[in-house]
């Protein structure tokens, strides 16, 4: 397959900027499908910032087992259980456990 520059639009600046065809080559040999979404500027600033000022949301639930409140640090999918810290293990374990 041959590569050429393929110019693109910055998610976070919306300026222009070049995906080169070497960089092409680079992805496609690491198996990446998605092109680039942030120019160097937008991306460099985001690994800077990565991390700060990120809180970990817990949410407070009711073990769908036990019953017990309980928080967890997710916000939970409707539908699908959640279970306290004792559950959970006990979940784990019994899995885990060859029959």
């Amino acid at each position: 397959m041959e590569y050429r520059d393929k110019v693109l639009k910055c998610v976070d600046c919306g300026t222009d900027f070049v995906f080169t065809a070497g960089e092409q080559i680079f992805y496609a040999d690491k198996g990446f499908r998605n092109e680039p979404k942030r120019c160097k500027n937008c991306k460099s600033q985001r690994g800077q910032n990565h991390g700060q000022g990120h809180t970990r949301s817990e949410t407070t639930t009711v073990c769908s087992q036990c019953g017990k409140e309980t928080t967890v640090p997710f916000r939970p999918t409707q539908g699908r259980p959640v279970y306290c810290r004792e559950c959970f293990q006990q979940r784990r374990n019994t899995a885990a456990t060859p029959a």
